[in-house]
């Protein structure tokens, strides 16, 4: 079924049908899968409620306290975090949670079996300094199998970005969006709140092979290495525009739709780059790779790097995948 051409009146294929219709097609499918990803969706319109009324409920601003990256806690931070930790938490099917928000890994069960396979890694509310001049936030998550291998169940979170099983992010902004991959193709669901229910919009979402953008924090251009700096150069030269909203999960929903290239390059301050490889890097790097575009760290694919720690940084380039070779040929100098 496409659905390409249809309008919000005639379209009717919701999230959950458009899970069930996937699982129907596994005959040994327990389920499982299918309630993790209805978990995000609930937890993603109680976010999504929650940012509408932020202003009237008094839930803008900081908490006066850092999470475990030393960054400053707004109070949906934690908001956010708490819905997914609980949506996630009552499914059968979640063995670990990961939460950029907190230090170590939820093990849940540490019966992985059959019944509980899964590992949710999250960044419950990337952007969210944004929410006080009401800008673009979202929530980015990924899906790993559990890890057969590991002794110790929360290790499990420690895979390769080409073991994810799913990806996705929500963006929370004039409409709520929830981007998928389930590693066949991209889908994207816009959310209905009339009837409370996300609508497929489109059930092949495909990046544009070239467009002149690029989208990074310029006034972080002075710290990078030489080979971002000649590549703003060059991309200046070729008549190229820039844009940044300052929330990853906004500037790739742009990025994806549009075309062009997302950049999160190493800098003095920090080296080894800034972006969550766990959180951010990976899910982002499967849902364009599925789109047919490309992602990297460096000159090295992103999803091929082998995760030290849940929370290590990386640097990121992605997105069209002419534009990032674009970019690639100044990095691999």
């Amino acid at each position: 079924m496409t659905t390409e051409k249809l309008t919000a009146g005639h379209n009717l294929t919701s999230l959950q049908t458009f899970l069930l219709s996937e699982e129907a097609k596994h005959p040994h499918a327990t389920g499982a899968y299918t309630m993790v990803l209805s978990a995000l969706s609930l937890a993603s319109k109680f976010i999504a409620a929650r940012c509408r009324r932020a202003g009237l409920e008094d839930v803008l601003g900081s908490m006066n306290s850092e999470n475990v990256q030393g960054e400053n806690q707004q109070k949906l931070d934690v908001i956010a975090n708490e819905a997914l930790i609980r949506a996630l938490g009552s499914r059968p099917g979640v063995a670990v949670i990961a939460s950029e928000e907190d230090e170590e890994p939820i093990v849940l069960s540490r019966d992985t079996s059959g019944d509980r396979p899964y590992v949710v890694l999250f960044d419950p509310l990337d952007g969210s300094s944004n929410l006080d001049v009401c800008g673009g936030i979202g929530t980015i998550f990924s899906i790993l199998q559990h890890d057969r291998r590991t002794s110790r169940v929360e290790d499990s979170a420690l895979q390769p970005g080409v073991r994810q099983v799913g990806a996705g992010y929500v963006l929370y902004g004039p409409s709520t969006v929830f981007v998928l991959t389930t590693g066949k193709g991209v889908q994207m669901f816009v959310l209905d709140p009339a009837i409370g229910s996300f609508l497929l919009v489109n059930d092949d979402v495909r990046i544009p092979e070239s467009n002149k953008m690029y989208s990074m924090n310029s006034a972080n251009l002075g710290e990078c290495d030489e080979a971002y700096r000649d590549y703003v150069d060059w991309a200046n030269g070729e008549g190229y525009s820039m844009r940044y909203v300052g929330t990853m999960v906004a500037d790739v929903h742009r990025t994806l739709m549009k075309g062009g290239v997302f950049l999160y390059p190493p800098t003095k301050k920090s080296p080894k780059g800034k972006l969550r490889l766990m959180y951010e890097a990976n899910p982002m790097a499967m849902l364009i790779e599925q789109a047919g575009g490309k992602a990297y760290s460096g000159t090295q694919r992103t999803m091929e790097i082998q995760p030290d720690a849940v929370h290590q940084r990386v640097p990121v380039i992605l997105g069209s995948p002419n534009e990032v070779d674009h970019v690639l040929r100044f990095v691999s100098k």
